[in-house]
This record gives C-alpha cells, sequence and structure tokens, in this order.
C-alpha cells in the first residue's frame, strides 16, 4: 500500500522558521511544546500559515490573461457566490463568505474559473475586506478593460465572533462599482439578481 503523500510544497527554511515561532508562542500562552499532542503542532501551524498566505506567490492578472477571449457579447455577466476565506490582518484571525462579482465586456470575455481564482489569490493573503474588495475589482477592471465591473462581498469575522465584542450573527458587507455599474439602473439590476434565485 502506498504511502499517503501531502500535495503542499513550501520552503524548508520558512517552515523551520515558523515552527520556531510557534514554539516560543506556545510557552509563553503558558502550554508545553513537548507534551504529546503539541510536538508536531508548530510544524503544522507553520505549513497552514503558508497554506493560508499563499497568494503573495501568484499573479491574480496573469491568471485573466490566460484566458481571455474575443467575443462580441456585451451584457451583464455575473459570478454569484464564490466562496472565499481569508485572515484578517489586525488579529490575525479568520474571515470567511462570499463574493458576488459582475462586469460587462467590451470586446473580451474572461474563463468563467478564472474570476474566483482571482478572489482566492487575494484572499489568501493577509486582508481587510475593504482592501481586498476593491483590489479584485481593480484587477478584473484594469485586465479586461470591461465596460464596467461590480464587485460585492459578503463574510463574518471571527475577530467579532470570538473576541471583542463577541457578537455571532453580523455580517459585513461591502461594494464597489465602476463604468456602467456607476448608475443606478446598472447597479440595481446587479444586486437584484444576486440577491435572486432563478433555479
Amino acid at each position: 500500500m502506498s504511502k499517503y503523500k501531502n500535495s503542499e510544497h513550501f520552503g524548508q527554511d520558512s517552515v523551520q522558521a515558523i515552527q520556531k515561532l510557534y514554539s516560543e508562542l506556545i510557552l509563553q500562552i503558558g502550554e508545553n511544546p513537548n507534551r504529546a499532542g503539541l510536538q508536531k503542532t508548530p510544524e503544522r501551524a507553520a505549513k497552514a500559515i503558508h497554506y493560508l498566505t499563499h497568494g503573495y506567490d501568484l499573479h491574480p492578472e496573469a491568471i485573466l490573461k490566460s484566458a481571455m477571449f474575443e467575443e462580441e457579447y456585451s451584457e451583464m455577466v455575473i459570478v454569484k457566490d464564490i466562496e472565499l476565506y481569508s485572515m484578517c490582518e489586525h488579529h490575525m484571525l479568520p474571515f470567511f463568505g462570499k463574493a458576488h462579482i459582475a462586469y460587462i465586456p467590451d470586446g473580451f470575455i474572461v474563463g468563467l474559473s478564472k474570476i474566483p481564482r482571482v478572489v482566492d489569490i487575494f484572499a489568501r493573503r493577509l486582508q481587510v475586506q475593504e482592501r481586498l474588495t476593491h483590489e479584485v475589482l481593480n484587477c478584473i477592471d484594469a485586465t479586461l478593460k470591461p465596460l464596467g465591473c461590480a464587485v460585492v462581498i459578503e463574510a463574518k469575522h471571527m475577530c467579532m465572533m470570538m473576541r471583542g465584542v463577541q457578537k455571532q450573527n453580523s455580517t459585513t458587507t461591502t461594494s464597489a462599482f465602476t463604468g456602467q455599474f456607476m448608475k443606478v439602473e446598472t447597479r440595481n439590476e446587479f444586486l437584484h439578481l444576486i440577491s435572486s434565485d432563478l433555479s
């Protein structure tokens, strides 16, 4: 029987450096990093933080350019309910939710799977939701040069749920628009479509 192989690959020097930091953190909060349940935790945590922030090594513009196609279609294209997971840069706790993205092509469309990839790349960095919203918008707008672009993100933040005000049911919504989505009627159409169940 073949052994399980982990498909994640990380720079060993970086993993070892972060591993030492996690060992010290465990010690400083009053735990014993040498007890059985925690012996491998620093290494696991080091690999986890690498994975959760691997967006720094990726180039979202290149992802979009790899699947751009000339097309005369000029109506709204929407990809909604894109799951996202990110890390709040203020407390390094997760926030998670959904992104809804639309653009109106001006000569070019993009492979639909590339839009969630762009969201993932920016989300896999230390973030604030407000900046994440604009980074996704600006990347699509600058690369595709559409007639307009729209991004709405709805997310729950563990820094609000687990600490501080400890509000379990609050959701943060951010939005950003360019071009034709600055028009009230176009923006309202987008907002209506992302809130509708068309199935």
